[in-house]
């Protein structure tokens, strides 16, 4: 006697969507494997890919707005972004893969921008962490901009888990872009803004049209 499996039609539907938390999480790891693939490219040219980083206030220095968030200054200084950026970014990733690109492509132009605009001159500013900035004031505001507690309850464990650093990381110190983890932290809140308004637009009903 054979026996006959049947499947929900739905099930098959979200096994050929697929489940955008997934897809999400793959375009983060995507993004954190390009950056070690990067450094150790990096690292066997003897670091000359580090001038394609942010040179402030130089016309040629606005490719690094691309490129310096996939460069770093060594693996300690890789690593240190690796952390909060697997881990910030997995929440935003659950909203898929979509979202993490878009609101990673917000951030890290503020953040580019600002920098190339605010740095001292001659310099040059390569690293993700304006990124890793950018993703925890992203979490932390955007739950006021899309009314939701549960959103501002994660801003909240971000802020209680990170906020030292998120501070610490804006005072001027020697060998660190304070530029770009402040305009960096800049970006997030916009992007928040700016997507929580794009949200609450698509979330309104449409008035009827008036009769003539």
């Amino acid at each position: 006697m054979a026996f006959e499996t049947s499947r929900s039609p739905g099930r098959r539907g979200l096994s050929r969507g697929g489940d955008p938390g997934v897809a999400g999480l793959k375009a983060l790891v995507l993004l954190v494997g390009l950056m070690w693939v990067s450094e150790f490219i990096d690292i066997a040219l003897g670091h000359r890919l580090d001038s394609f980083g942010i040179q402030a206030r130089d016309a040629d220095g606005l490719v690094g707005i691309l490129f310096a968030p996939f460069l770093h200054a060594g693996f300690g200084h890789l690593i240190s972004n690796t952390i909060p950026l697997l881990m910030l970014g997995a929440i935003i990733a659950v909203a898929g893969a979509a979202r993490l690109l878009l609101v990673t492509l917000l951030i890290g132009l503020v953040s580019g921008v600002g920098t190339w605009l605010t740095s001292p001159p001659t310099s040059i500013t390569i690293g993700a962490s304006g990124l890793v900035f950018g993703y925890a004031t992203y979490l932390i505001a955007r739950g006021i901009f899309n009314r939701s507690i549960g959103q501002l309850l994660i801003g909240l464990v971000v802020i209680l888990v990170w906020g030292g650093a998120l501070f610490g990381g804006l005072l001027p110190q020697a060998g660190i872009s304070w530029q770009g983890h402040l305009f960096g932290a800049i970006g997030g809140v916009l992007t928040a803004w700016f997507l929580g308004g794009e949200q609450r637009r698509s979330a309104s009903p449409i008035a009827p049209p008036f009769r003539g």
